[in-house]
């Protein structure tokens, strides 16, 4: 053995006696401040034999950490993720009591509570210990990740030691707009990024905006992206009168079927075919290993990959309980900061009690901690390709408003994540380019009800004479709508009169995604028309169109196609190429466009209702409950971006702008093919769509160097 291995050898002895021996110290620390943890017989022991005492204790525990940690997280990996991550706290207690148990003449003694207590401390601090000593040791730590690379590096199909082209990461920030990233460089929030943007002349990387078709949500957007069509997907949730199903693209079932049509339109199986890895996203890309892939959730058992980037990363004690622990410091944040804006009165404002400080915990750590971590064992094991969604700020923007200091900490959190995989590709075995991209921006404003004190479903309701709430009639708008309904209907007005009680039908079917609203009348097979709608409803459309929260509304003539519905009578004919614009002429460039190709699904909805918008302050008025929000036109939210790397050709050189989730595709599929030969092939689709690869998941690239354990401060 030569000297150098010997050195290592040393060192690496070193820090596992330093580890132990902290770790000892804190028992001794906790078992002298918790009064029901012991490490003493009842009838007391000497300082030396207390120190033996803690020692073997300390010992145990890490060899337990180290051996039994891992089987338990596998024999738990059907149990839900955030279940899992609470289960970190009561599992570290078992192995402590276990370890104890194992102290000779039962000298070990904690109430379990208490146990749950020492745990949790013993390994953070065995954690931060050994971080420090890697940090210090900088040779340890890039022989580290040399091992890593060295043991995970891929063989070139000639049999030549791994691939010389570079691979691609791609790593999206879900909701984060142009003009908030631009700002959160600026403001140096956002310290990696304006590195890569530098000055003129010393950028390493080039900021593309681009435009979202019309619906601006991650489903369109990432099935456009991942797969090559985002084709008849017209908004986050629509009702489908073929088979009677509600779609919700977060929804498991929803997102297999999403999958499996844009993969039997394109003929490919998606961006990541070749040896590429799916991430945290909603749909698979065709990737062969996949962790928290939605599309793949709804399977249960072994092979449920999606779930085993919960095992890889959990299997390490340490993980688990930094995760855990940040994650208990996130509920606590978000309390307090909802408390805030609730004493402060702050407008506009949602509600964000329940469970949603868990669900926000959740995105902003746990999720976040695991997809990092999965990237960072893709990189090291050389993959072509990774794509990689970190959902943290859309969920925080969503009730926090898109800017603000709420969302400040969760960009400056993401920036961090990008400088460790900025760190880790130079241990790579391959060059890494980083690609970072949005698939939709948020647009702030006050919700439809908060404003006008009813939903659009309760408007839809009374604007076609159908019982609605007392307290939506007592509205301006309701109030409107019902005398509409009686002015079409030639019936009087009278003040206390019955509420109307036109034929019985089936009620309409309403639903939101952001402020894109879709009206559909399910007893009728087929799509209405909009003479269709008058017969039936005759005061439903120009109450819709007529009432102030609304920028218009897109129904099918019989007689002339495709017509935008504005206040006073506005009327745009989308296939006869309009002089004037009506009201889409605030919604920007290409609303036309946009709005033209949604008329073209199939399931697009019978009415197409898009909320009012101010172009000067940016604001939209959401349907759902969200004070930023996205999936229609208007503002920010259709104006994400694209940050590439200057060796990559210009996305836009050819068409001058990027326009929808379609053309983003072929400008990243274009990508993997530079410096590597040709393009990446499409691929013919040759297993089961939901079942991508019989693979089973690669288990140790998820392994996360000492060095990188990511945002201790959360």
């Amino acid at each position: 053995m030569g000297q150098g291995r010997w050195r290592r050898v040393g060192s690496a002895l070193w820090r596992v006696v330093a580890v132990w021996a902290v770790s000892t110290l804190t028992m001794l620390v906790l078992a002298g401040i918790l009064p029901d943890f012991k490490l003493q017989s009842a009838d007391g022991d000497s300082a030396t034999r207390i120190a033996i005492t803690a020692a073997l204790g300390a010992g145990a525990f890490g060899l337990l950490s180290a051996l039994v940690w891992p089987l338990l997280v596998r024999a738990l990996l059907l149990v839900p993720a955030l279940v899992l991550g609470l289960l970190a706290f009561f599992l570290n207690g078992s192995l402590l009591l276990l370890a104890l148990n194992l102290i000779p003449e039962g000298r070990g003694e904690a109430g379990a509570e208490t146990a749950v207590v020492v745990a949790a401390v013993m390994s953070a601090v065995a954690s931060a210990t050994g971080g420090a000593l890697a940090v210090r040791d900088d040779d340890a730590y890039r022989r580290r990740l040399y091992r890593l690379a060295d043991r995970r590096r891929r063989r070139r199909p000639d049999g030549t030691p791994g691939p010389a082209a570079p691979g691609a990461v791609f790593i999206q920030l879900d909701g984060v707009g142009h003009d908030v990233l631009t700002d959160a460089v600026a403001a140096g929030l956002m310290p990696t990024l304006g590195r890569w943007l530098g000055d003129e002349g010393a950028a390493t990387h080039r900021l593309t905006p681009w435009r979202t078709d019309w619906s601006s949500q991650t489903g369109a957007s990432q099935l456009g992206i991942l797969h090559g069509s985002n084709h008849d997907v017209p908004a986050f949730r629509w009702y489908e009168k073929d088979t009677g199903e509600v779609m919700v693209s977060n929804r498991p079932a929803s997102a297999v079927e999403l999958q499996r049509r844009a993969v039997e339109r394109t003929g490919d199986g998606g961006l990541l075919t070749v040896d590429g890895a799916s991430r945290g996203n909603l749909f698979s890309g065709g990737a062969e290993q996949l962790a928290l892939v939605l599309s793949v959730a709804a399977r249960r058992g072994k092979e449920n990959r999606s779930r085993a980037g919960y095992f890889a990363y959990f299997s390490d004690p340490a993980n688990a309980v930094r995760t855990a622990l940040s994650f208990v410091a996130e509920v606590f944040r978000e309390i307090g900061e909802s408390t805030a804006a609730r004493f402060g009165r702050r407008r506009p404002r949602v509600a964000r009690g329940g469970l949603y400080p868990f669900i926000r915990a959740f995105a902003t750590v746990v999720e976040r901690d695991v997809v990092v971590a999965a990237v960072i064992g893709d990189m090291l094991a050389g993959r072509s390709a990774v794509y990689a969604d970190l959902v943290a700020y859309d969920e925080v923007a969503h009730h926090s408003g898109p800017s603000g200091k709420d969302v400040e900490k969760v960009l400056r959190r993401l920036d961090r994540s990008l400088a460790l995989l900025d760190q880790v590709a130079e241990h790579a075995p391959r060059a890494y380019r980083i690609v970072v991209l949005s698939d939709h921006g948020q647009s702030p404003g006050e919700t439809f009800r908060a404003r006008y004190g009813l939903t659009l479903g309760d408007l839809v309701r009374a604007g076609c004479g159908l019982p609605v709430s007392r307290k939506a009639r007592r509205t301006h708008s309701g109030a409107e709508a019902r005398a509409a309904v009686r002015a079409a209907l030639r019936r009087p007005v009278e003040e206390g009169a019955e509420q109307l009680r036109p034929v019985r039908r089936a009620e309409p079917i309403v639903l939101a995604s952001g402020n894109l609203g879709l009206v559909s009348f399910p007893d009728v097979r087929h799509r209405m028309t909009r003479e269709e709608i008058d017969d039936r409803h005759p005061a439903l459309l120009p109450t819709l169109a007529n009432h102030p929260g609304i920028g218009f509304l897109l129904v099918r003539s019989a007689e002339r196609g495709p017509v935008v519905l504005g206040a006073r009578g506005a009327e745009v004919y989308l296939d006869e190429e309009p002089a004037d614009l009506g009201p889409l002429a605030d919604f920007g460039p290409g609303a036309v466009e946009a709005v033209r190709r949604t008329d073209g699904f199939p399931h697009t909805a019978d009415i197409m209702v898009n909320s009012w918008y101010d172009p000067e302050e940016g604001e939209v008025l959401a349907f759902e409950e969200q004070i930023g929000s996205h999936g229609g036109l208007g503002g920010a939210q259709s104006r994400p971006f694209l940050l590439s790397p200057l060796a990559l050709s210009d996305p836009v050189a050819d068409s001058g702008e990027l326009v929808g989730a379609e053309q983003v595709h072929h400008v990243l599929r274009g990508w993997l093919g530079e410096d590597s030969g040709p393009e990446v092939p499409v691929l013919p689709v040759t297993a089961d769509v939901h079942d991508s690869s019989s693979d089973q998941p690669d288990s140790t690239a998820f392994a996360v160097p000492d060095r990188a354990a990511q945002d201790k401060t959360h």
